[in-house]
């Protein structure tokens, strides 16, 4: 990675992290919980929406959106979650880098609420056929599930959400101001023309969602 010039060296390790940022806040350290209490069942059963990221364990990183109508996300018990996996482009980035080193975090996303919720574990894919039933869409149960074994969760203040204003609706960008993602790929990758790649989107929008 390129270093930046500048009037003050690179933080290097973590005294000179914790330096830069004095204690952490005793609230801040309390917070955080071995177990989904009420709070975060009620939060999970509202949430749409959650990014994974996930690491190979070698350095390589990887962060994936996942998302459903509210609740897809199953909690088990108040150590496991269970995330069925939809339909996709079949890279399974996220699985791959699970099968080498298990450890994910999870960030949970409710439109309308600034508060986020974080989960820490360990991960396993299942083909449980009972386990993956209840998880049903548009009458297709998944073929797949992440079992998450919760660590650590705590709920993550607002301050990011409210300084992007991500919930605000009149800050939306027109889709029209931005190519589309098969124009994109079409031109990113030259092995395909603009009008191929965005019937292949399209149908995949309309026709591969579960």
């Amino acid at each position: 990675m390129t270093e930046i010039a500048g009037q003050n060296p690179p933080i290097r390790t973590q005294d000179e992290l914790r330096a830069e940022y004095g204690p952490i806040n005793p609230l801040a350290e309390k917070k955080v919980l071995g177990v989904l209490d009420g709070f975060c069942r009620d939060f999970i059963a509202l949430s749409p929406f959650l990014v994974l990221a996930s690491s190979d364990g070698e350095g390589r990183s990887d962060a994936s959106p996942r998302g459903d109508a509210a609740g897809f996300v199953a909690v088990l018990d108040e150590r496991t979650l269970l995330i069925p996996d939809r339909l996709g482009n079949k890279r399974v980035d996220s699985f791959a880098n699970i099968l080498r080193y298990p450890a994910v975090g999870l960030i949970f996303m409710v439109p309308g609420i600034n508060e986020t919720l974080r989960v820490n574990g360990r991960a396993s894919l299942t083909r449980d056929a009972d386990l993956l039933a209840p998880l049903a869409a548009q009458g297709k149960a998944p073929p797949v599930g992440l079992l998450v074994e919760v660590h650590e969760t705590f709920f993550h203040c607002g301050k990011a959400l409210m300084r992007s204003k991500l919930w605000d609706p009149s800050l939306h960008v027109e889709r029209s101001s931005f190519p589309t993602l098969g124009r994109i790929i079409a031109e990113q990758t030259a092995s395909v023309t603009v009008e191929a790649a965005e019937r292949t989107m399209e149908e995949g929008y309309r026709t591969r969602l579960y």
